[in-house]
């Protein structure tokens, strides 16, 4: 991509949240991301963008049971506590409760913390004690993932049983800042880590003869997988 390209690409994105996303965001969703951009890592936060994209596929799975691995201040929760009926429930992971506390007085002010269910630990102890329940197995119609990227294979897994045929599993950052595409020598030592993990969950899922997949180039990448059997 060339310098121009570049440019346009920055103002179409600018562009698509101008006109298609921010006239739209609820008034708690922009509470919640103003209240985040001071947080010294509020790059975590899951993109506008890629929000809209989450609601609606929320919406079309008509999700009602839902999972979301990887919390940080709430705006992804929120927007799937806004989304679901009023007798809906999300199992929510994260390591970090204090991100999520930075959040919850708006979470709690839209009225919406009732269909929550916030686990502070590592998300893979609490989707095996899930699936323990035998009646846990495809029960969940929805699951949002954006945390740990080294994992993200062994999530897939875990929620290949969680979630019912049919249902939607969504996986942040698959783009990994456009460096999948780049080669290794040209990736910031920084990056190549998880580049290279990112690169090995998206060759798996492509393979995955169990969901139809769409990689969606929103926020930092978002890959989209129905469970087809």
């Amino acid at each position: 991509m060339d310098q121009v390209d570049q440019v346009c690409f920055r103002h179409s994105w600018q562009y698509i949240l101008d006109t298609s996303v921010y006239p739209r965001e609820p008034t708690p969703l922009k509470e919640l991301r103003d209240a985040s951009a001071s947080h010294p890592k509020f790059f975590y936060a899951t993109a506008p963008d890629a929000g809209q994209l989450l609601a609606l596929l929320l919406k079309m799975a008509n999700a009602k049971q839902t999972i979301e691995i990887g919390v940080f201040t709430g705006y992804s929760l929120l927007l799937a506590a806004l989304t679901i009926p009023e007798d809906g429930m999300i199992t929510a992971i994260d390591i970090d409760r204090k991100a999520y506390e930075m959040g919850l007085p708006i979470i709690k002010k839209a009225g919406v913390e009732h269909k929550i269910n916030f686990v502070e630990s590592p998300a893979l102890p609490v989707l095996d004690k899930l699936l323990e329940d035998k009646d846990k197995e495809g029960s969940f119609d929805f699951a949002f993932v954006d945390a740990d990227k080294e994992n993200y294979h062994n999530y897939h897994e875990k929620l290949m049983k969680l979630i019912k045929v049919g249902g939607i599993v969504v996986y942040d950052n698959t783009l990994w800042g456009g460096t999948v595409a780049l080669p290794e020598k040209d990736v910031p030592e920084a990056k190549r880590d998880i580049r290279k993990h990112a690169l090995e969950f998206n060759h798996k899922i492509s393979a995955d003869p169990r969901v139809e997949i769409c990689l969606a180039p929103l926020g930092d990448g978002v890959t989209i997988c129905r469970r087809i059997c």
